[in-house]
């Protein structure tokens, strides 16, 4: 099978994979389950690509991220649920629907008051979609409908959004890092008591991380993509002392930490 720019193409070889008898034993044994942390993963690697500002990876691992898209669908088919073709017409839908303001009669001037009419439809079709039963449920509080599985500080900052919009949310940045300090004394007062890797200490750790993300939601920040940054600069100021210890013919291990702290902040100074 030769390859194509064709979505039909890579739709035809996900169905030749899946085939039984003829297909990839591995391809065919998998399942939504078992699919789904490399759909995540693939998602990872698209962001990656982009803070890394690399177009060829971003254009590979695109690639990737499609692929598990066309192999849930392919699963979904032959269970009879669902088509790629109805994915797409799905989100082409949802499109036109919430864009009024492209493709019907509303005219909104700002990316604000876009944004405030896309949760207004947002909010209309989730309440076309319920039943009675489900409208009564646990689930259609404020905090209803952010995913469990969002990474832990990307889940914090939406449940914060959605408790902002019923005015559950401080008025300004300040007061958070009030709560900030306030948090951080908690964690203090458990290390003065001695307990440390205990439940009540993680606990503390939580609240101060849940605060910090509240922090960036206030500063307009991505938490997410702001500990990514921070990430990749510890790595490059590590490699620094790294690079530094090994022209005197050392390694890390072998230096006290007065040596590292040293080289770390003539890393820092060097950026």
């Amino acid at each position: 099978m030769t390859p194509s720019r064709d979505i039909g193409r890579l739709l035809d070889i996900m169905a030749a994979l899946r085939t039984p008898q003829t297909g990839c034993p591995w391809d065919l044994a998998q399942s939504f389950s078992t699919i789904a942390p490399y759909t995540l993963e693939e998602a990872y690697e698209v962001a990656d690509a982009i803070a890394r500002e690399n177009l060829a990876d971003l254009e590979e691992e695109l690639g990737d991220l499609l692929l598990q898209v066309v192999f849930h669908a392919r699963m979904a088919e032959e269970q009879g649920a669902f088509d790629f073709g109805d994915v797409v017409q799905g989100i082409t839908e949802k499109l036109i629907r919430r864009h009024p303001h492209v493709f019907g009669d509303e005219r909104p001037q700002t990316p604000q008051s876009v944004e405030g009419l896309w949760e207004r439809i947002k909010a209309e079709e989730k309440a076309g979609r319920k039943s009675p039963v489900d409208k009564s449920s646990a689930d259609e509080g404020a905090l209803a409908g952010v995913p469990v599985a969002l990474p832990a500080l990307t889940r914090a900052l939406k449940l914060q959004a959605k408790a902002s919009k019923v005015g559950f949310d401080w008025n300004d940045a300040r007061a958070v890092l009030r709560k900030i300090r306030e948090e951080a004394d908690e964690i203090e007062a458990e290390l003065d008591r001695g307990e440390t890797g205990t439940a009540a200490a993680a606990a503390e750790v939580g609240d101060l991380l849940f605060a910090a993300a509240n922090l960036a939601r206030h500063l307009r920040a991505d938490p997410e993509a702001a500990l990514r940054r921070t990430n990749r600069k510890f790595e490059r100021r590590f490699a620094v002392i790294e690079r530094a210890l090994a022209a005197l013919g050392k390694a890390p291990v072998d230096a006290t930490l007065a040596e590292l702290d040293a080289l770390w902040n003539e890393a820092k100074a060097r950026e």
